[in-house]
C-alpha cells in the first residue's frame, strides 16, 4: 500500500501531525517547531547538521519539485517525522540514486523526512549527498556499526530508517516497510531479501544459499528472533527503541547485535519481502572474516549455548561412563573398564569447568542472552560465597577421606602397589571438582563485587552531571 496525502486522518490518529496544503502547490507542515537533535541514553546529542544546496537532476532517478516536497533539509525549521540514515564509504556511484529513491518513498508516505549520511569517504560522496539535500555527519571513529551509532545520536525523527547507499535496497519501497509499524503490529520492520526477489548478480550464491541462511538460523536458535533474513540492512523502527537497546559494536556485527538485542528484550520484529538489486561501486564485505565476526559475536553473547549446554552434556556423559564402569555393566560383548572410568572422569571435570564459565561470563560480560535454565538462575539469584565454598569443601572432603584411606593402605602394605579400582577414580574426581568449586566461588564473588562497584560508579556519575 502506498500512502499519500489522502491518509491525513491516519497520521493525525497516530499523533504524527498532518500536512496542510499551501497556496502555490508547496507543502506547509502544521508542526513548525524548530528541529533539535534527539538525545539517546549514553550517546552524544550534539547536532552535526550541514546545510544542503538543492537537488541535482542528473542522476538515473530524477527528482521533480513535487518529489522533494517531503525532504527536510538541514537548515529547515520543520521537524522531520522520519530520519533515513545511510553509512557511506566511497559511494559516489550510488548515493545520489539512493537519495532520489528516498525522496520518492517519503513523498509516497506523505511524511516529512530528513536524510542523514554518516560519511567516511575520500571521494565525492558527501558533496553529492549535500547537493541533494542530505545532512552529512562525519564519525570520529571507523566502523560500519559506529557510523550508524554516531548518526543515531543525531537523528530528529520519530521513526528511523536504515539502509546502504550502494543501490542494493530500493528506498521507494519504504511505504511497505512502514505499514506494520504504523498499524501497531511491530516495533521494528526488516526487509527480507531471502523471502523477496534477489536480482541476478546482486548476491553471491555462497551468501544467498549458505552464509545468510546459516547465520540467520544461528541467530534464531540462540535469540528466538524468528526472522528469515537476519542480516538485511534495510530496516525501519521507532526512534525511541534506541533508548531501550544497548548497542555497542562498531563493526559489521552491528547488524546482528540490533536484532539480537531487540529480540532478547521482547520487541516485535516483522518482515516484508523486498527486492535486492546489484550494487554500484566496489564491494567492501569480506565473506569469511565478516561471517566469523557475526558467529563469534552471537556465541559470546549467548553463554548458555556456548558454555552451559556443552558443559552439562559432558558432565552427564562422563557421569554415565563412570557409572557403567563402576557397576560393571556389560551390555552384550561390550566391556566398560578402567579406561572408560578415566575418560568419564575427565569429561566430568572438563564439563563442570565449562559450565562454570557460563556463570563467570554472565556476571562479568553482561551478555545479551542471559542463561535462563533453573540452575543458573538459582545460583545468580541466591549465590553466596560461603555456600559455594562450603559445597566445594564437602565434595573435597568426601574424596579426600577415601584418598586418605588409600594412603593408609599404601603405608600399611609397606609402600607396595595399591590396586586401582573404580572407586579410586570417583574419589579423585570429587577432590578435583571440590577444589574447583571453592576457587570458582571466590572468583564468582569477586566478579559480582566488581560489577556492583562499576554500577554504583556509573549511577554516581550520571547523578553528578
Amino acid at each position: 500500500m502506498r500512502i499519500g496525502a489522502s491518509d491525513e486522518t491516519r497520521w493525525l490518529s497516530l499523533g504524527i501531525g498532518a500536512t496542510a496544503r499551501a497556496e502555490g502547490g508547496g507543502d506547509a507542515f502544521a508542526d513548525g517547531s524548530g528541529a533539535t537533535a534527539r538525545s539517546a541514553k549514553g550517546r552524544v546529542a550534539t547536532d552535526g547538521a550541514v546545510t544542503g544546496n538543492g537537488v541535482a537532476p542528473e542522476e538515473e532517478r530524477t527528482s521533480s519539485t513535487a518529489g522533494t516536497s517531503m525532504l527536510v533539509r538541514a537548515d529547515d525549521e520543520t521537524t522531520p517525522v522520519v530520519s533515513v540514515v545511510m553509512p557511506t564509504m566511497d559511494e559516489e556511484e550510488g548515493v545520489g540514486e539512493c537519495i532520489d529513491a528516498i525522496i520518492e518513498g517519503a513523498t509516497a508516505l506523505g511524511l516529512p523526512t530528513e536524510i542523514v549520511v554518516s560519511d567516511s569517504s575520500s571521494d565525492r560522496t558527501p558533496d553529492i549527498a549535500r547537493e541533494r539535500g542530505a545532512r552529512v555527519v562525519h564519525p570520529d571513529k571507523p566502523g560500519y556499526g559506529y557510523a550508524y551509532r554516531y548518526a543515531f545520536a543525531r537523528v530528529r525523527g520519530e521513526y528511523v530508517v536504515m539502509g546502504d547507499a550502494d543501490t542494493t535496497y530500493d528506498f521507494a519501497e519504504l511505504p511497505r516497510l512502514f505499514e506494520p509499524i504504523l498499524d501497531g503490529d511491530a516495533d521494528m520492520v526488516m526487509g527480507s531479501r531471502l523471502e523477496g526477489e534477489i536480482k541476478p548478480g546482486a548476491m553471491p550464491a555462497l551468501h544467498q544459499y549458505v552464509g545468510n541462511p546459516l547465520l540467520t538460523k544461528f541467530l534464531n536458535v540462540f535469540y528466538g528472533a524468528g526472522v528469515s533474513d537476519a542480516h538485511s540492512g534495510f530496516r525501519v523502527f521507532r526512534a525511541d527503541l534506541l533508548d531501550e537497546l544497548d548497542l555497542r559494536t562498531d563493526g559489521m556485527e552491528f547488524a546482528s547485535e540490533m536484532v539480537m538485542d531487540a529480540s532478547a528484550r521482547g520487541f516485535e520484529i516483522a518482515e516484508v519481502p523486498i527486492t535486492y538489486h546489484e550494487r554500484k561501486g566496489e564491494a567492501t564485505l569480506e565473506s569469511f572474516r565478516d561471517g566469523w565476526r557475526h558467529v563469534r559475536f552471537m556465541l559470546m553473547n549467548a553463554p548458555g549455548y556456548l558454555f552451559s549446554v556443552p558443559g552439562v552434556l559432558m558432565v552427564l556423559l562422563g557421569g554415565a561412563m563412570m557409572g557403567l564402569s563402576a557397576f560393571g555393566v556389560q551390555p552384550g560383548a561390550v566391556t566398560f573398564g578402567i579406561h572408560t572410568m578415566i575418560a568419564g572422569s575427565l569429561l566430568v571435570v572438563v564439563g563442570y569447568q565449562t559450565a562454570m564459565l557460563s556463570l563467570f561470563s554472565t556476571v562479568a560480560a553482561d551478555p545479551i542472552r542471559v542463561p535462563t535454565d533453573p540452575l543458573t538462575r538459582r545460583i545468580q539469584g541466591n549465590f553466596k560465597l560461603e555456600q559455594g565454598a562450603t559445597l566445594g569443601l564437602i565434595l573435597f572432603a568426601a574424596g579426600a577421606l577415601y584418598g586418605g584411606y588409600l594412603v593408609y593402605e599404601w603405608v600399611a602394605s609397606g609402600y607396595g602397589a595399591v590396586p586401582f579400582g573404580a572407586v579410586n577414580m570417583v574419589a579423585f574426581t570429587l577432590i578435583v571438582v571440590g577444589v574447583e568449586t571453592v576457587f570458582a566461588s571466590f572468583h564468582l564473588s569477586a566478579l559480582a563485587g566488581a560489577r556492583s562497584y562499576s554500577h554504583v560508579e556509573a549511577v554516581d556519575g550520571e547523578e553528578g552531571r
